[in-house]
């Protein structure tokens, strides 16, 4: 049993910039790429591994030719694979948007709703973002806002810098603000409600879609439920220090920033995701070792046992 290096689906979308091309050696002939899907099973975006035995295969495909629970024991309550994990690069300012919850995506989309967490990897000075709105307010005053475009009045603007953390439940209005770089855990779904989007055009020259309706059935009419801020407190293991940014029935994601070498164990319950974020190290287990640079993602399947990273980096492990 071997760490899987996973090669990410590339998003084009208008808002994107050049740091996953030109920082996280992101390979591709696209001008812009607003989105890399580091860890996916989905169907608009599945993660390819990238060498040994099952090189080509999907993380899908690998999970069936494998055989056993790769996935681990925690993902057998749910009906399909549930994390989703993205690094977005906003050179422009995101869509104000909103997510829905399990009941109303299974029951209207076809598929899970979306519940997130966004870690700040980078933010330009000045930089915001929108997460809840700044007071309750009514579902009329809700719509004739979005109708006469002064919706962005009582959103709540949040200033960013590298490190913050953001859980957006589903149902919570936000967007990403122009010059901020995250690190996105989510559930496995591509639900995306879109509110305001400043006018602008797609590639057709006609404005993109917006989706009213859908949005006034599932918006939380007032602040975000959460205050920003990681659930935990860093703790020192071994040559790292770790902390819990957060967690819920989906995903559970731990910053690790590493100046020397930790050891940790994949149990039989959760397969590890390891995106790396800043620097480079190594990571080691009783066959064998692997380079860790800046953009690698690598999938540890579930009772992969023990192995340790060594080096100096800063890097994200999720699992379920």
């Amino acid at each position: 049993m071997n760490p899987l290096k996973l090669t990410a689906p590339l998003k084009d979308y208008l808002w994107g910039g050049r740091r996953l091309k030109e920082e996280y050696g992101k390979k591709t002939s696209l001008e812009k790429v607003a989105e890399s899907w580091e860890l996916s099973c989905h169907k608009d975006g599945p993660s390819v591994i990238e060498d040994g035995e099952y090189a080509g295969l999907t993380l899908r495909e690998y999970a069936e030719k494998a055989g056993g629970d790769v996935f681990g024991t925690d993902c057998a309550s749910f009906e399909d694979f549930p994390l989703l994990i993205k690094l977005i690069d906003a050179e422009q300012n995101l869509s104000v948007q909103v997510h829905p919850s399990n009941e109303y995506a299974l029951r209207v989309e076809g598929e899970y709703g979306k519940t997130e967490m966004w870690y700040i990897v980078d933010a330009k000075e000045g930089s915001s973002l929108i997460y809840g709105l700044n007071r309750e307010i009514g579902k009329d005053e809700f719509a004739r806002r979005i109708e006469d475009n002064t919706l962005l009045e009582v959103c709540r603007y949040v200033p960013v810098k590298k490190g913050d953390v953001f859980f957006i439940e589903a149902g919570t209005l936000h967007a990403i603000g122009a010059g901020i770089l995250i690190a996105e855990i989510q559930q496995n779904s591509n639900s995306t409600y879109r509110v305001y989007d400043y006018g602008r055009v797609g590639a057709d020259g006609k404005p993109r879609q917006l989706h009213i309706e859908k949005a006034l059935d599932v918006t939380r009419l007032g602040p975000a439920a959460r205050e920003p801020g990681a659930v935990g407190t860093p703790e020192r293991v071994g040559g790292a220090e770790s902390v819990l940014l957060g967690t819920c029935d989906y995903f559970t994601a731990t910053r690790i920033c590493l100046d020397g070498e930790a050891a940790f164990t994949v149990t039989g319950a959760s397969f590890h995701s390891l995106l790396v974020l800043e620097g480079e190290g190594e990571l080691r287990w009783k066959d064998g070792s692997r380079r860790l640079r800046k953009g690698d993602s690598y999938f540890l399947p579930a009772g992969f046992g023990d192995y340790s990273l060594c080096g100096t980096m800063d890097c994200i492990r999720s699992e379920v």
